[in-house]
């Protein structure tokens, strides 16, 4: 770079920044900057042609006031023109301008590539450089598409400089990182490849790195590059600290150098050629031999460039899998870093030795450490470092040690940091079950996990267990004595409550005999904590109970006076409600016979892969997938204990977007055949068949059961299946009957009533709503006493409905006995915002006549409201979001009924939205907001009621994030008005 003379320290330029620094206010550093602002443009527009100097000075100042934080809309075209500039000093800072402060967008970026253009063929190498380093600094795709075909040119030429070469090199990596698409691959890969026998150092840096970014996308392209790295990497490693002067680091040669060659290198597999390969080894054998040496300064500085190149040969050495030697040797070094007193040498040496432990050559050797390891878990003060130590003791873990392992990391369990409990947890039950040779232990480890660290075991873990026991005769009896001792603890966690709770109902009598576990004790003893857990538990408590009934008949009348009692039978949680009525009439009415065949144990889960693997690997992160995965090694091990789970089929929780009501009715996998009698309790006390009743679902799982069917009138008559009916088109049916609006309009507010009559036929609707899914019941009731013949209801989606909303139902009797009643199921799912209501055809022959109408279903939009409350300040920020004026929809009109405030407010929450409190100024006003559900999207919904009751009007305003919703929204409650 050419030396800068004395003449161009711009010495105004110096007096500007003291004037600067010098100021003792904010206002009046803007006040000296807009001085000086007003003085540039005047120089700039003044008749007087500047020189290059003045330029440069004036340029320089603009740069500064930008990197002061404030706006420059002037002075760009100047320092375009500073690039035609035959002085070093006046074209430097005029690209320095241009890479700070012209974005890809400006209009002179033709000028600046024009000029760069010039500078590229001007065979100047700093001029050359110069603009290279402006195209890198900028990196747009206009630049990349202007230069992308010239720089390959440049840096394959015979007669660049290294220093044009090591800039075109790393400028054409920033454009193949920013746009790839625009680097062309060509006849120049296989020269650029030669670059790394270059002379100097600096070219052979920038062309590793440049050949490494592409040799990923491209690797046959770059194959010839592997014997080039070992060779140039085997001069380095073989030289002493002297031999490269300009480029050794505190007596390590070319440390950077060397750790780019190397993650070169782990781009390919190893060297095929056997002498390029002995050479490799040969360099790796040296650096590992380098790091037993005594170091030749005690500086840090020193021992970082060595650190960093072992460790990058032991991730190389790793990669290639294929030396014993060399593995060993690797695993024996980081053995010893495990003791180091720099925390970053134990962090690495734990991580490094996490992939050494999946390679079945060194996987012995990592093993011997387990002690050291073990320490680390114990007494780090770091939790990282901690948190690789037990990365470490699961990756190590084989048949020989799992339950040493198993039994340090529950110890460790007791006192680890909150943020890695769950992942330690998942860990410890997939090691217990993965090496379990005798299940009573695996058994014992899970109820320890569960006593030490219930909050932190995820469904998938005890659910695992619970498939385990019931699909291995020779452990049930262990398990529940042991969840039966468990349970007797005065503090019981309630996963240990889930788990006792199947257990014993489904195997309590394997331990019933025992005077100390007989049925009334295992009873009062589940019972004890009933009041203590959530409404899931109770559920699954009263699944046991009626179990029990089952298995204990001693301790039917105990049952049945606790499903009778009225904290039962009048929950105010309806899920508990109904399992509690089903299933005391259950007890009542059905025969032993029936009762045996419906509470059944349980049938064997069928397999499949492990979810509590999957959950790891999901909290891991997709780069720790090689860690957790220890195929390479102990393949006989693989598929130990059952390497593959079952299906949690009856006591799996969806998720919230889960098909909860069979309505996406994709065939669930296959499972176990069972009686037709064991699909009794579902088919009298549900809506939808299942294998087995299940002990634990969730309340979202029968959100809507809790509605009462009539009574059948024989118990028998249920046992068949329901299927679907069939949907006709549109055109199949007649257009709805006059007073279907007026029908469907006295349902918008509520779920429930008398939907049609007349002198034959009477139809009522039951209905419920969570959020985009919905259960509705119809009952059919004949008012004559004629019998209708072809009974026949069926839904239609009038339009594009059927995209919009599913209604799947169930066929009903086609005959329906004069003074009789039918009840016919909907299950409903709401895909996306909808305008029209599905329509209900209903066709039947009374007496020899065919007798049909057709009514609107009374589904509509705001029947997935999702109520929301929130605060004042939240609301009207909300309120103000929401201001565009196709997202409100406003009606003023006159009130139809008596303006009653109850009444309203009763309207409102039946509209499904949340009355907010101390919102509105005026507390006549009503304000409410609430969520519209769908499966594609949410639409949130704010509305505003203001009665007038002088005038008896009111005016009514609602937005939303859709135009259509907040219409429709609107219409539908000033109807009810």
């Amino acid at each position: 770079m050419p030396a800068v003379s004395k003449g161009d320290g711009m010495r105004g330029l110096a007096v500007f920044i003291s004037d600067i620094r010098n100021c003792k206010s904010k206002e009046a550093e803007i006040k000296r900057i807009n001085k000086e602002l007003a003085n540039i443009r005047s120089k700039f527009k003044g008749d007087k042609a500047l020189d290059g100097y003045s330029k440069k000075k004036y340029v320089c100042k603009l740069l500064f006031i930008f990197l002061l934080g404030h706006d420059i809309d002037f002075g760009h075209m100047e320092a375009v023109n500073l690039l035609s500039s035959n002085k070093y000093t006046e074209k430097q800072i005029g690209y320095l301008f241009i890479s700070v402060l012209v974005n890809s967008n400006s209009e002179l970026i033709r000028l600046i590539n024009n000029a760069i253009k010039n500078d590229l063929a001007s065979r100047n190498p700093t001029f050359m450089c110069l603009a290279l380093h402006c195209i890198a600094n900028v990196g747009s795709r206009e630049m990349g598409e202007a230069f992308a075909a010239d720089i390959p040119r440049i840096l394959v030429a015979g007669d660049s400089m290294d220093s044009v070469k090591q800039s075109a090199a790393l400028c054409l990596l920033r454009l193949y990182k920013a746009s790839p698409d625009l680097v062309p691959m060509g006849e120049w890969t296989a020269r650029v490849v030669h670059l790394l026998n270059d002379q100097h150092m600096g070219v052979v840096t920038a062309a590793v790195s440049l050949i490494t970014c592409l040799c990923k996308k491209n690797p046959d392209d770059f194959k010839t590059c592997i014997s080039l790295a070992v060779s140039r990497l085997s001069r380095i490693v073989s030289s002493a600290s002297t031999d490269l002067q300009d480029y050794t680091y505190y007596f390590v040669p070319a440390p950077w150098l060397s750790v780019k060659l190397l993650r070169l290198l782990q781009c390919y597999p190893p060297p095929e050629d056997a002498a390029v390969k002995g050479r490799l080894v040969e360099c790796l054998e040296t650096v590992l031999n380098k790091a037993q040496e005594p170091p030749k300064s005690k500086k840090v500085q020193h021992s970082n460039a060595k650190n960093a190149i072992l460790f990058e040969t032991i991730s190389l050495i790793i990669h290639y899998d294929s030396e014993p030697n060399l593995l060993v040797r690797a695993c024996n070094q980081l053995g010893q870093f495990l003791q180091h007193r720099e925390t970053n040498l134990r962090y690495l040496a734990l991580e490094s030795m996490c992939t050494l432990a999946s390679s079945e050559f060194s996987h012995e050797a990592v093993k011997t450490h387990i002690d050291t390891v073990i320490n680390a878990l114990k007494t780090e003060r770091d939790v990282s470092v901690r948190q690789r130590a037990a990365d470490l003791l699961y990756a190590m873990c084989d048949r020989s040690n799992a339950k040493q392992i198993v039994s340090e990391m529950l110890r460790y369990l007791e006192t680890a940091d909150y943020a890695i409990r769950e992942e330690i947890v998942l860990k410890v039950a997939i090691l217990a079950e993965k090496y379990a040779v005798d299940y009573s232990w695996y058994v014992d480890t899970i109820l320890n996990l569960i006593r030490i660290a219930g909050d932190y075991v995820s469904e998938e873990v005890w659910y695992r267990v619970l498939q385990i026991v019931t699909n291995r005769d020779d452990v049930q009896g262990y398990a529940a004595k042991t969840v039966f001792e468990a349970l007797q603890a005065p503090a019981c966690h309630e996963n240990m409550v889930k788990v006792g709770g199947y257990i014993l109902g489904e195997f309590g009598n394997l331990i019933a005999g025992d005077p100390r576990s007989s049925p009334p004790v295992q009873f009062s003893l589940l019972h004890s904590k009933f009041h203590l857990c959530s409404v899931a538990t109770r559920a699954l408590l009263l699944s046991t109970y009626i179990k029990f009934i089952n298995l204990f008949p001693e301790t039917k009348a105990t049952i049945q006076g606790v499903l009778r009692a009225g904290s039962q039978l009048r929950n105010a949680d309806v899920e508990l409600q109904q399992r509690a009525v089903e299933y005391l009439t259950l007890s009542s009415v059905a025969s032993t016979d029936v009762l045996a065949t419906v509470l059944e144990e349980m049938p064997p889960f069928p397999e499949r892969e492990s979810s509590i693997l999957a959950k790891l690997k999901r909290k891991k992160g997709p780069g720790a997938a090689s860690a957790l995965d220890d195929s390479r090694r102990d393949t006989s091990n693989n598929d130990i204990n059952g390497g593959v789970e079952p299906t949690p089929s009856t006591v799996s929780t969806p998720s919230p977007s889960a098909d909860l009501l069979g309505l996406r009715a994709a065939p669930p996998p296959a499972a176990p055949s069972v009686p037709v009698g064991g699909n009794l309790l579902v088919d009298v006390f549900s809506d939808g068949p299942t294998a087995q009743p299940s002990l634990g679902p969730t309340p979202e799982e029968a959100f809507l059961s809790e509605l009462e069917p009539p009574a059948p009138e024989s118990p028998m008559a249920l046992l068949a299946d329901p299927a679907p009916a069939a949907d006709p088109g549109p055109e199949d049916i007649g257009p709805p009957i006059p007073e279907a609006d007026e029908l469907l309009n006295k349902f918008v507010c509520k779920n429930s009533g008398v939907l049609f009559e007349n002198q034959l036929l009477q139809i009522g609707v039951k209905s419920e709503f969570r959020q985009n899914l919905g259960r509705m019941y119809l009952f059919y009731g004949n008012k004559t006493s004629v019998q209708f013949q072809s009974f026949s209801p069926t839904v239609v989606h009038p339009g594009d409905l059927q995209a919009q909303l599913v209604v799947q139902t169930k066929r009903v009797a086609a005959q329906v006995d004069g003074g009789a009643q039918v009840q016919q199921v909907l299950n409903i799912e709401c895909l996306r915002d909808f305008l029209t209501p599905p329509l209900l055809s209903v066709r039947f022959r009374y007496g020899g006549t065919a007798q049909s109408l057709t009514l609107k279903l009374p589904v509509t939009i705001n029947k997935f409201f999702q109520p929301t409350e929130m605060a004042a300040q939240d609301f009207f920020q909300r309120w103000k979001q929401l201001s565009l004026p196709l997202q409100e929809a406003q009606k003023i009109f006159k009130a139809n009924h008596p303006m009653d405030a109850e009444v309203t407010k009763a309207k409102l929450l039946g509209f499904g939205s949340a009355l907010l409190d101390n919102v509105d100024p005026n507390p006549e006003n009503f304000v409410g907001a609430g969520i519209i559900q769908t499966k594609a999207l949410q639409v949130g919904c704010l509305l505003r009621l203001e009665p007038n009751a002088q005038a008896q009007m009111y005016r009514l305003t609602l937005r939303t994030s859709k135009e259509p919703v907040s219409r429709h929204l609107c219409e539908l409650l000033a109807q009810q008005f």
